[in-house]
């Protein structure tokens, strides 16, 4: 499946406690569960204003499907092509 890169831009996101990411985690994944197989979510990143999130779906339209139910805002949406590290220069 291919991977996607979603931004959203969630002011003082970084100063979100354990219990909202919690509660955050756990609105995506209820979602998620009712979606079916053809969507997963990989990990995040939160920053000061921003969450991006990593997903495998089966295309664009499932991820913004997502954000719609959750509430959740996806301001940006890329899909991954390549993944690159320090191994790749070897």
């Amino acid at each position: 499946m291919p991977k996607f890169v979603i931004e959203r831009d969630i002011p003082g996101a970084g100063k979100f406690t354990p219990s909202d990411l919690k509660a955050i985690s756990q609105k995506s994944c209820g979602v998620l569960n009712s979606m079916g197989t053809d969507i997963q979510w990989i990990h995040s990143y939160v920053t000061d204003d921003r969450i991006y999130c990593v997903y495998q779906a089966t295309d664009e339209a499932l991820v913004r499907r997502h954000a719609e139910l959750g509430g959740f805002p996806a301001n940006r949406v890329d899909r991954v092509y390549s993944v690159i590290d320090p191994a790749t220069s070897e």
